[in-house]
């Protein structure tokens, strides 16, 4: 690579991922925190958790949280605005794994990607604060030529017993929970209280540093995972798998998310069990 195309990319905004490769460098998107009861809601708007993938469409290319090309059918992009949009690949209520084989496989399935929807929540490179972003994203979509591209249903979050209402329904009909986005937050990176997940369970993501052996209807398989959180802490998590996982379990530093129902006196949290790999782990 000659100097001048070394400092063109070295030039590139953090949203941007230009480079027509496999594999790229984590795009710099914006993390939820967790909502809890009593924190404020004014300001914020509410929207649907999706349970997919994370997507993140560069301008030219789709690409996952992790930085991982998505092989798309060339028909799914084809029209597309040419600006960076963040969203998630989803394809309905309770088809995660579905979607998370759809999306990971590099041999696009035409018939399964008809499935697939880009719901997008926010215009990274778009001027201003979200309620600035979401006006212009609702002018952009949606597109006649291309209805599996979304811009996601927000409305004003009110009251704390209404999100609660509103939580409740979404997972009565099998909706993952809610996201509330701070409406005078700019676009930035990592995780802070301008985003945030409303769940009806915790969940945190943490990092696989080894494989326990199974013993009695597990032996010759996964017993339990150890995973490292992102505080350093080691825990072991040895439920939530399903037959195929035990005999082929997450590899060793990949990241996987777990769900648990709060933390114990001394920090750790309680009933982990195996949720699923990170998408772009």
């Amino acid at each position: 690579m000659n100097l001048t195309r070394r400092r063109w990319l070295a030039a590139l905004p953090a949203w941007a991922g230009l480079v027509p490769c496999a594999q790229a460098a984590a795009p710099a998107l914006m993390l939820a925190d967790t909502w809890r009861p009593g924190m404020p809601l004014a300001g914020y708007w509410v929207s649907e958790k999706y349970d997919g993938l994370r997507g993140w469409w560069d301008g030219r290319q789709l690409w996952t949280r992790g930085g991982e090309r998505v092989f798309a059918p060339a028909w799914f992009t084809a029209g597309w605005p040419a600006q960076p949009m963040d969203g998630e690949l989803w394809a309905g209520r309770g088809r995660f794994e579905f979607t998370a084989a759809t999306v990971r496989s590099q041999v696009p399935d035409e018939k399964a990607w008809r499935k697939v929807r880009f719901m997008v929540f926010d215009l990274p490179a778009q001027p201003g604060d979200f309620d600035a972003r979401l006006a212009a994203l609702r002018q952009l979509l949606p597109l006649p030529a291309v209805p599996w591209l979304v811009a996601v249903p927000q409305q004003r979050a009110t009251t704390e017993r209404d999100l609660q209402a509103l939580l409740d329904k979404t997972v009565r009909l099998g909706g993952e929970g809610l996201m509330l986005h701070l409406g005078s937050a700019p676009y930035r990176s990592g995780r802070s209280a301008d985003l945030l997940k409303v769940k009806p369970h915790d969940d945190a993501e943490a990092v696989v540093v080894g494989h326990l052996p199974g013993q009695g209807r597990h032996a010759g398989r996964l017993g339990a995972l150890r995973v490292r959180t992102p505080e350093g802490r080691l825990l072991r998590i040895g439920s939530g798998f399903t037959d195929a996982q035990r005999q082929n379990p997450p590899p060793i530093g990949s990241t996987i998310t777990y769900r648990y129902n709060g933390l114990s006196a001394q920090g750790v949290p309680r009933f982990a069990r195996f949720l699923r790999v990170r998408d772009g782990a």
